[in-house]
């Protein structure tokens, strides 16, 4: 499908990085829906143009707008700051309004371009010529995108959560429970004491340890979690909010993660999560995660791929007015973004 270029506001060198590709215009008002679309955003000194704005409430306010669209984003700052929290935004509000977005489905330009140095020495490109070699890369891959399906989803659930306690992990296995009938399922609890943080190797290293399916700290991660996620086609996260961030354990799984992405694509994998804020601030895990395994590691998001929850008591996420309908809802979703199953109905 011939991706179209949705505007969000403009400088020139944004305007150098799109002008090959020669995209159709879409405005921020048209019907996105079944489209392939690259938002282009541009960032200055203070943040986001107020076109982008604009659609994130459009996207808020209309949980269809992309209903069976696909969607990818370059953003383009003029300083260090703000393109990395845009991506992030856009990331969660297109997903909750039913967009797919492939793996890695952002290329991000900083002001100085130093966050393309490293593989502009790889290309042996100067900064600017590989942020322009990415956006063109990431053009294609979204007029190549089709969403795969499973005829039998395998269904990683991956959590840090006390058992007897958490709303997370009740959230969680209700959703398993309604998936079960149509996947294989699986469930790992990154327990404390059994997950280090990664030590920052050197790439080289890194390479050389995952080359051999392995880590610098071994352990749990190497040889149970690491080999379930190759095995998986949806790894689902339980995230509670701590203090308005992920929880130790799975950053540092995040974290650890680098030798695995190193060796092989995560792009034939979906991610989704379940967030439960004890008080407030779910979007912001969500952001997180979001960025983290989509944007950063390479897995693709199915659309609403986010169960956002407010409990803060043992039991009061399961206790919810109207719970039972939303984890069915949510349910339902993911089994017809990602099952074969899913285009012929689901119950």
């Amino acid at each position: 499908m011939t991706p179209q270029l949705a505007l969000l506001g403009e400088n020139p060198r944004l305007r150098r990085a799109l002008e090959p590709l020669a995209l159709p215009r879409l405005s921020p008002e048209d019907d996105f829906r079944r489209k392939a679309i690259l938002f282009a955003v541009a960032v200055d000194d203070f943040g986001a143009d107020p076109a982008f704005y604009t659609l994130l409430r459009r996207l808020r306010a209309e949980p269809d707008a992309l209903d069976g669209a696909t969607v990818a984003m370059v953003v383009d700052g003029t300083g260090e700051l703000y393109t990395k929290a845009a991506a992030q935004a856009l990331t969660l509000a297109a997903t909750m309004a039913g967009a797919y977005l492939p793996g890695r489905a952002l290329v991000e330009a900083t002001g100085s371009l130093y966050n393309h140095h490293i593989q502009a020495a790889n290309w042996s490109l100067s900064w600017e010529e590989t942020y322009f070699r990415r956006v063109r890369e990431l053009a294609a891959r979204l007029a190549e995108f089709t969403p795969p399906r499973f005829a039998r989803p395998k269904v990683l659930m991956l959590h840090a959560s006390e058992q007897r306690r958490s709303n997370t992990l009740a959230l969680g296995r209700a959703v398993l429970e309604r998936l079960a009938p149509h996947c294989d399922l699986r469930e790992i609890a990154l327990l404390n004491g059994a997950v280090h943080d990664c030590r920052g190797c050197g790439y080289h290293q890194c390479l050389h340890f995952a080359q051999n399916a392995t880590c610098f700290y071994g352990g749990a991660l190497s040889e149970e979690v690491f080999p379930a996620i190759r095995a998986s086609d949806l790894l689902l996260f339980l995230c509670p909010n701590y203090n308005d961030a992920l929880g130790a354990n799975l950053v540092a799984l995040i974290n650890r993660m680098t030798g695995l992405v190193l060796k092989e694509s995560m792009g034939e994998k979906y991610v989704a999560g379940v967030v439960a804020s004890g008080y407030s601030g779910g979007d912001v895990v969500a952001r997180q995660l979001l960025g983290a395994m989509c944007l950063n590691r390479g897995f693709m998001l199915p659309p609403r791929a986010l169960l956002l929850e407010t409990a803060h008591d043992p039991g009061d996420a399961m206790r919810a007015a109207g719970i039972e309908a939303r984890l069915t809802q949510f349910a339902a979703s993911l089994l017809q973004s990602v099952s074969l199953a899913g285009k012929t109905g689901w119950k």
